[in-house]
């Protein structure tokens, strides 16, 4: 299972961090996955990493704007944003594989081959 947290209402060119605690499995080898989804709009992969060697792929919206890490102390992922644009806004979700072997170096697997999914937390930039 996980639980999302971090998300908040944040200015433009802000930055936020949200967090994704896992119970039940390690993060010691998966595919982390993190998806937004803005109203009205489809969900939209924002980018994934493989936790054993932290290998990323990301979205070309958020590239060298966000970041995904792992603590395996503390079975928790983040996604860290920065330069937040209103176009950001959205709900955010995190999403495990529990195998890294899915992972591929270039693209991040489809939003059905992750097996948990956290509940979405809320991202709003103003302008």
């Amino acid at each position: 299972q996980l639980q999302a947290s971090g998300g908040g209402l944040v200015q433009a060119g802000g930055s936020l961090r949200l967090s994704c605690a896992a119970s039940g499995f390690t993060f010691d080898d998966v595919v982390i996955g993190w998806f937004r989804q803005a109203p009205g709009n489809v969900r939209e992969e924002v980018g994934c990493m493989r936790s054993k060697d932290g290998n990323t792929n990301y979205a070309e919206s958020v590239k060298d704007r966000f970041t995904i890490s792992s603590d395996s102390a503390e079975n928790t992922v983040y996604l860290q944003m920065n330069s937040l644009k209103p176009e950001d806004t959205a709900d955010y979700y995190c999403a495990v594989r529990e195998s890294g072997s899915y992972y591929h170096t270039g693209v991040c697997i489809p939003y059905y081959e992750y097996e948990y999914w956290g509940q979405g937390t809320l991202v709003t930039v103003s302008s």
